[in-house]
């Protein structure tokens, strides 16, 4: 349970609700930031956020530098950086499946969470203090305290508004797969990163509305 609270109180759901909502919200420029932060995720989901499920003799600082590097999101996102940067342009019909695959994202994201959610049966016995209380921290506490650390990075405009919506996220659900691979009972992950999606409905809006009372 402990580490599943500070797993599931730290890491966001970026991938499949965070750079989906960015897309519909904000187009490509949304997707550009969006990834650009789930690059940066990725290197702490890979280093300290698997540290929480594996034990210390498991291999070590060069096994996570390993697991960092060798990461299918890290090398993905490292081509299209430089692919930006160099401003090399690919070939059209490969350039149209990349598309495609984009495309296809979104609906895949909200299959994989909807099934998630469809089979989450709620009990009082589920609901525990811990729970709610890494509830309360990644949906409203966390994505509240992002707005003045965006704010001394000099973020602002669009940017900071994807940055805040990919802080608002719900639970990830890579902390249920960490959990299972490393034998864990699932029930309490699941049951988190299910209710932590449903609020989200309610925190995310609520977050962006106590930005704009700050401002």
């Amino acid at each position: 349970m402990k580490r599943v609270v500070k797993y599931s109180s730290v890491y966001s759901n970026v991938g499949f609700l965070g750079i989906p909502l960015a897309s519909s919200l904000f187009g490509s420029t949304g997707v550009f930031f969006a990834v650009i932060a789930m690059a940066v995720f990725n290197v702490f989901n890979w280093s300290h956020g698997i540290s929480l499920f594996t034990s210390k003799s498991s291999g070590g600082f060069l096994s996570t530098v390993k697991h960092v590097i060798l990461n299918p999101n890290i090398i993905a996102i490292s081509f299209g950086l430089m692919l930006f940067l160099t401003r090399i342009e690919l070939p059209s019909i490969l350039n149209q499946a990349l598309v495609y695959v984009g495309n296809a994202n979104t609906p895949l994201s909200m299959i994989i969470v909807g099934n998630s959610l469809g089979n989450l049966k709620l009990n009082r016995r589920m609901i525990s203090v811990p729970l709610i209380f890494a509830l309360v921290l990644r949906n409203i506490l966390f994505p509240v305290i992002s707005i003045p650390i965006l704010w001394a990075f000099g973020i602002k405009g669009t940017e900071f508004s994807i940055l805040l919506l990919m802080a608002a996220c719900p639970v990830a659900s890579l902390g249920v797969l960490f959990n299972l691979q490393s034998k864990g009972d699932t029930d309490s992950a699941v049951t988190l990163m299910s209710l932590s999606t449903i609020f989200s409905l309610i925190s995310i809006p609520l977050v962006f509305m106590i930005y704009s009372f700050i401002i």
